[in-house]
């Protein structure tokens, strides 16, 4: 079946054998796993997923799409949904195992995606998705790293994150313009624990909006209340530990800041 890639639909089909039997190698997948493959497209994942595990739900939107899928796998349970409107509280109804994610995604729904899915964190073992490589490099960034922001903090006091490839643009059909990476985000079972996630949030944004100034400038309307958190208040944003994050939002919360 011709099928022309549909910008509005953000799809760059992964064509690059090397890339996709190197991303099956990388799940270790077992023929009883509960695996949702998010975007399967044309079916080029679909197709080596398949070879290991017969039963396993896909999420397309394309829906000139599903029909092939579906006449192609008979064993693969394709809906046909837009992701950011999908109730996956649903589909985790289906199986009492931890659910095993897949994915590659057009890169303007990656962070409203993950957000969504990290709701239900509890009921997944791992995600692995195809994101824009910038995307990947912040989701990674270590304390001092130019590329670590908000959502390098987030992700990290949520998940263990592990890049596992990059990717170029000429692995897909059409090209994208920007290169990609392979990830893999594995919620903790054990986060630190948090009085105001609200308040956390808050300052996390607060301190990145400011990236340039100290964080004691940077949260100097938080500080009033904090004479002396025990942290280095003259360092830059991108320089605390997610675990400095919790011990200052901890604090603030002691000191009665919502």
């Amino acid at each position: 079946m011709h099928h022309k890639a549909r910008r509005r639909f953000g799809q760059n089909f992964l064509t690059d054998e090397s890339v996709l039997y190197g991303i099956v190698h990388s799940l270790g997948l077992r023929v009883d796993d509960a695996l949702v493959e998010i975007g399967p497209g044309k079916g080029a994942l679909t197709r080596l997923i398949y070879e290991k595990l017969p039963n396993f739900w896909a999420i397309e939107i394309d829906r000139d799409l599903v029909p092939l899928l579906r006449g192609g796998y008979p064993g693969v349970e394709v809906v046909e949904a837009d992701v950011l409107k999908y109730d996956f509280s649903d589909l985790f109804l289906r199986s009492e195992k931890q659910w095993r994610i897949i994915g590659n995604l057009p890169y303007n729904i990656s962070t409203p995606l993950l957000d969504l899915l990290l709701i239900h964190r509890g009921r997944i073992k791992d995600m692995h998705f195809m994101l824009q490589k910038e995307v990947v490099d912040r989701l990674c960034a270590p304390p001092g790293t130019k590329s670590r922001g908000r959502l390098s903090i987030m992700m990290q006091y949520l998940c263990d994150i592990e890049k596992l490839m990059d990717v170029a643009p000429q692995s897909f059909t059409p090209a994208p313009k920007v290169n990609s990476a392979f990830v893999r985000l594995s919620p903790k079972h054990d986060i630190l624990p948090l009085q105001d996630e609200q308040l956390f949030k808050k300052v996390v944004r607060v301190a990145f909006n400011q990236r340039r100034k100290t964080l004691r400038n940077a949260l100097k309307s938080y500080l009033t209340e904090l004479p002396d958190s025990g942290l280095n208040l003259n360092a830059r944003p991108e320089e605390l530990s997610v675990e400095d994050y919790v011990a200052l939002s901890n604090q603030l919360s002691d000191a009665g800041v919502h």
